[in-house]
């Protein structure tokens, strides 16, 4: 049996008297694309930063490629890439600028730099618009240039904290095309969180539906949406809600 890309087991977080994960745990395989699915404050984003070693759990384990988040926290951040929901550019830089800033802080050689940068603009579908400053892109082009950042030199695990949130259809479909596109192309493994369940159905191949920082079902949408005889995965959550 073959490595997971990330295994979490018995995760629990608190933040002084609040719990925001209680036992949580699942598997996500090499390549695939998996969706941590459930409403705001169900835990989603404290998983993603516990597996990015932003924090630390309070207890439980948590490994991506075999590499504990805690013991070996800068091999991890080594192979993987973060995209926080909220993240931002700087908006003075235009948007290739910006790409070369953020392509020297891997160590790599500056060929390997400049094809990354080039990468990232054939990604980021911006064109002409990466000569122009940040500050004139509208939310939509913000995003696909972050994403485009967070996948530019091949992380082994990209972890995405709501990478469609807020953004339009077009801008949507998009972003969800660039995390399919890449997956297939390089084998990538992408772990990403979304409260937006009709979306996530058509972008993950597994999941986890979480609730009050616990796995209450995890699988393919097939599987969850058979399992709970639903149409689609908002009738899934309810009906694991109210079972669990």
């Amino acid at each position: 049996m073959s490595q997971p890309a990330t295994e979490a087991k018995g995760l629990e977080k608190t933040f002084g008297n609040i719990r925001a994960l209680n036992g949580l745990t699942f598997t996500v395989t090499k390549g695939e694309i998996f969706g941590l699915i459930g409403p705001n404050g169900a835990g989603k984003t404290t998983t993603l930063r516990i597996l990015a070693t932003l924090i630390k759990p309070s207890s439980g384990s948590a490994k991506v490629f075999g590499l504990d988040v805690e013991k070996n926290a800068s091999e991890v951040r080594g192979i993987i890439s973060y995209l926080p929901e909220e993240a931002g550019a700087y908006r003075n830089l235009s948007g290739r600028e910006y790409l070369e800033f953020m392509a020297n802080f891997y160590p790599v050689n500056s060929y390997d730099n400049h094809a990354a940068v080039e990468d990232a603009a054939e990604i980021s579908g911006l064109g002409e618009r990466l000569r122009d400053r940040v500050k004139t892109y509208s939310k939509g082009m913000g995003r696909r240039l972050l994403l485009a950042r967070a996948l530019m030199m091949k992380p082994r695990l990209a972890v995405l904290d709501e990478p469609t949130s807020g953004l339009d259809v077009v801008h949507a479909y998009h972003v969800r095309r660039i995390i399919q596109d890449y997956v297939k192309t390089y084998g990538v493994t992408v772990l990403l969180s979304s409260h937006n369940m009709l979306e996530v159905e058509l972008l993950c191949s597994r999941m986890a539906l979480i609730n009050e920082g616990r796995v209450i079902g995890e699988g393919t949408p097939q599987e969850l949406k058979s399992i709970h005889r639903a149409s689609n995965l908002e009738e899934v959550f309810m009906e694991a809600t109210k079972l669990g």
